[in-house]
């Protein structure tokens, strides 16, 4: 869900940010798996159709290659921290960038019902403004 939302956001956005290529992948799951129904719903209710999506573990590779790396908990951050080599510099959580004293976690709803799915989209989309700032300060840094 976080891919779609972040790429969604993106496409909206001036160049270079509209040509990021957001790639999903996962600390702890499997290879292929597909989406999970209640993802695919919640995310049909915002007009964003994820139904072809198949998970991947994160490879080291993409963690060189990225701009930034963005992880929905610190169980998360951590997990790459202990994984990767060298750790990439531009390691954040999604919601790490919204002003003022608001959970920065955003807890994984897998297996729950469909109202947590979309309780995760909410705080994604709630992200996603402060998010693309700060990868927008993020491209101004990037040399040519």
């Amino acid at each position: 869900m976080a891919a779609a939302l972040l790429q969604h956001a993106l496409a909206a956005q001036p160049e270079p940010l509209r040509s990021l290529k957001v790639v999903s992948a996962s600390v702890a799951g499997g290879i292929g798996d597909q989406v999970s129904e209640n993802s695919v719903l919640a995310l049909k209710k915002v007009g964003l159709d994820i139904t072809g999506h198949r998970s991947q573990p994160v490879t080291q590779r993409m963690l060189d290659g990225a701009l930034a790396v963005v992880g929905m908990t610190e169980s998360h951050r951590s997990m790459i921290q202990i994984q990767a080599e060298p750790v990439p510099k531009n390691l954040f959580l999604f919601r790490e960038f919204l002003p003022g004293n608001v959970e920065r976690e955003i807890a994984d709803p897998f297996g729950g019902p469909l109202r947590l799915y979309e309780a995760a989209r909410d705080e994604m989309v709630e992200a996603l403004p402060s998010l693309v700032v700060h990868l927008k300060t993020l491209m101004a840094g990037k040399p040519a």
